[in-house]
């Protein structure tokens, strides 16, 4: 019922040990090409359990297995591109440029070449979709800073990131190798010069030959021999001419023949060749950046896997022992995971402000602001959204938590929630969650009322809390006050007035599924509780005690609701039996025995009901029975 966006056979599987997946089209056990040598150094040198995966092999259903992992993306031409959104939505992943992805022919020289027009690949599908899946990366690392610079002039956006030149990478055998060959044929008289004999069109090696030729230089290409033996064949020549067609951004076999001591002769498409690490005659600096390249990658990917935004937590009160909110255990929920915790209150008289005051005295992470407000004001509702964006604003953190004083986040939920800001989906700017909502007692949930609300978001100084703009309404006195269809306190833009859109778990075919529930449908009530109770169980929320206390309820309703929607609506309603759903008679001829009666049958006969009509006991409605433990703050209140 519940779909998710993974969903596809799969083969093959994750090892549970693993943490980070490196994903390539090849590895050095296939082809000992310079991309794959640099990344079988680096696999060897993860201090992480680390797992490869070809590209082919990537899944809607190996994404899922992974979605907890940590991903890097080296050579992937071998994935399919339309799992891009769902990669950049849902994992965490760095990217390895070895060459120009963005163009169809991996290189804009060979686009050209092959074509006859500049390359405009950048602006084609392809390469939005590929500058897309690298906006999406935690790092970028790049083989050459031309490399870098060029993407950068294509893709300004992607300056935003966090971009390293990583190099050409090498693993400890190597570094032994150049010392090992140096030693061996430092006395020996050097000749001849090498050409790499690739068929690559890139390689160049056609003009080589010819400058060898036009210099009179006896030459030998090398190609289809073993690795050893090259390294042999540079440690004993004179030297190495390497002429690309196009940009090669960091060609490994240049870095050996300048350690190995061949005299070079390169075009400016070797793009690395003036780097400060390179263009020196000191051998040892240009070796040390390259020993610390392995270290330098996984020390920074470490601190990515580990990196843990900043969350703030917000709520507002207002005579909440009058009222018997929780609120002391909704706000200690929230210190337990928050790095802040704002509340503002709207000048409380029962002595809330004063509890609130002396705890945020002996707790740094407490700050407890007065916001008084005129609630005698005929608009006094529309305060309650004022009263949040105020606190909103008040919030320093990278994420923005948002509840209210009724509301309590479980002790299961924290790391939940850290877990969420840290894999908050890229493109969403709000998300809403899974609420729990008590009706009378523990045993009864409510399903007859949307499960979820509007909660966690990033700290962005568009949004804020109040009436949506269309929806904004003025009275003769051009006070504020609001249509139907808002609270008063969603999530709009601060400029335009617009709704802020959120990310959201619940989708058609679930909420479908809950109004047949609501009918009496038995079937559909069993899969839609088994839904919601995996939705619990994965996701964090909060568990709501609004309507956990019925006669409490029923007399704030009274003493209070009615007067807020009339104040919000801007509706005049007479206390009279026709415009109480409750009783169906005036609030003033309902005597307290009364509500306590209505409260008891409201427990044992009723799961839930929304008091836009009459109270019908003939019509039960039904309600979720949860596997799920009352939040530790919320027992030791009680207690």
């Amino acid at each position: 019922m519940f779909n998710s966006p993974f969903s596809q056979p799969q083969t093959r599987k994750l090892s549970e040990e693993s943490e980070v997946i490196f994903v390539a089209d090849l590895f050095a056990r296939d082809y000992a090409g310079g991309a794959e040598l640099t990344s079988q150094a680096i696999i060897d040198a993860c201090p992480l359990n680390i797992e490869t995966v070809q590209s082919r092999e990537v899944t809607l259903e190996l994404l899922e297995q992974g979605h907890q992992k940590y991903w890097i993306f080296g050579n992937f031409a071998g994935m399919n591109h339309d799992l891009i959104p769902t990669i950049v939505a849902n994992i965490n992943y760095s990217i390895l440029e070895y060459d120009f992805k963005y163009c169809k022919y991996r290189s804009p020289e060979k686009h050209k070449f092959s074509e006859m027009t500049d390359c405009d690949c950048q602006t084609q599908m392809r390469g939005k979709m590929i500058s897309a899946f690298y906006y999406g990366a935690k790092s970028l690392w790049w083989m050459s800073e031309r490399q870098m610079d060029h993407y950068h002039d294509l893709f300004p956006f992607l300056q935003e990131k966090d971009n390293v030149v990583l190099s050409s990478v090498f693993d400890d055998k190597f570094f032994v190798n150049m010392k090992v060959l140096r030693e061996k044929y430092k006395d020996t008289e050097r000749k001849g010069w090498l050409v790499l004999g690739s068929t690559s069109w890139i390689k160049g090696a056609e003009p080589a030959e010819k400058w060898c030729q036009e210099n009179n230089h006896d030459y030998e290409v090398v190609w289809g021999i073993p690795y050893e033996e090259v390294l042999e064949k540079l440690a004993q020549a004179e030297g190495f001419v390497y002429l690309p067609l196009g940009g090669d951004t960091c060609p490994r076999m240049v870095i050996e023949a300048k350690l190995l001591g061949c005299e070079l002769h390169l075009n400016d498409d070797v793009q690395h060749a003036n780097e400060i690490w390179f263009d020196t005659e000191d051998m040892f600096d240009t070796e040390a950046y390259l020993y610390a390249a392995r270290e330098r990658f996984w020390i920074a990917i470490k601190n990515t896997m580990q990196w843990r935004p900043t969350i703030g937590g917000y709520t507002t009160t207002r005579n909440c022992i009058e009222q018997q909110y929780p609120y002391e255990a909704c706000i200690k929920s929230m210190l337990e995971f928050a790095d802040e915790v704002v509340v503002v209150d709207g000048g409380s008289s029962d002595g809330t402000w004063e509890v609130l005051e002396a705890w945020s005295a002996n707790e740094n992470k407490l700050k407890v602001y007065k916001v008084a407000r005129d609630w005698y004001h005929p608009r006094h509702a529309v305060f309650d959204g004022a009263q949040k964006a105020e606190a909103r604003k008040m919030c320093a953190s990278d994420f923005l938590w948002q509840m209210d004083s009724d509301e309590i986040v479980h002790e299961n939920d924290y790391e939940k929630i850290i877990g969420l800001c840290r894999n908050f989906p890229a493109q969403a700017e709000l998300v809403s969650l899974p609420v729990v909502e008590y009706w009378g007692s523990l045993e009864k949930v409510r399903c007859d009322v949307n499960p979820w609300k509007w909660r966690l978001s990033r700290n962005l100084p568009h949004i804020t809390h109040g009436i949506p703009k269309e929806l904004r309404r003025y009275d003769e006195e051009n006070n504020l006050y609001a249509a139907l269809g808002t609270d008063g306190c969603d999530y709009v833009h601060t400029e335009l007035g617009t709704r802020i859109p959120h990310a959201s778990f619940y989708t058609a075919e679930v909420d479908a599924a809950r109004r047949a529930a609501l009918t009496g449908n038995q079937e559909a009530l069993k899969k839609y509780q088994e839904w919601f109770q995996n939705v619990v169980d994965v996701l964090p929320g909060v568990h709501h005690y609004s309507w956990f206390d019925l006669e409490r309820k029923i007399k704030t309703y009274r003493d209070y609701w009615s007067k807020h929607w009339q104040s919000l609506y801007n509706i005049e309603q007479e206390d009279t039996a026709e415009n109480n759903m409750f009783f169906g008679a005036a609030w003033s001829d309902v005597s307290e025995e009364q509500i306590s009666s209505l409260a008891q049958e409201l427990s044992e006969k009723m799961g839930g009901w929304v008091f836009h009509s009459r109270v019908d006991f003939s019509s039960p409605t039904p309600h979720l029975s949860l596997n799920t433990s009352q939040p530790k703050h919320m027992i030791a209140e009680k207690v």
